[in-house]
């Protein structure tokens, strides 16, 4: 994959992850009379989320890197 492709792909892929999954969760809250896994999503976008902010982290300690070249 060319520069920067990889991280677009990630995001793309985690976003569409968390579509699916949001779709899956409304799937069950029908079929299961209004019971929600509350600790369930909670950890999903949490774990998703930190990966979006380690993916950008990493981003910004290349550009300073760069930067300093």
């Amino acid at each position: 994959m060319g520069k920067g492709l990889f991280s677009k792909f990630i995001i793309v892929f985690v976003i569409a992850l968390n579509v699916v999954f949001t779709g899956a969760v409304f799937y069950v809250f029908l079929k299961t009379d209004g019971s929600e896994p509350q600790v369930l999503i909670g950890s999903w976008f949490a774990f998703t989320t930190t990966e979006l902010w380690n993916l950008a982290r990493i981003k910004q300690v290349k550009i300073r890197k760069d930067d300093k070249k």
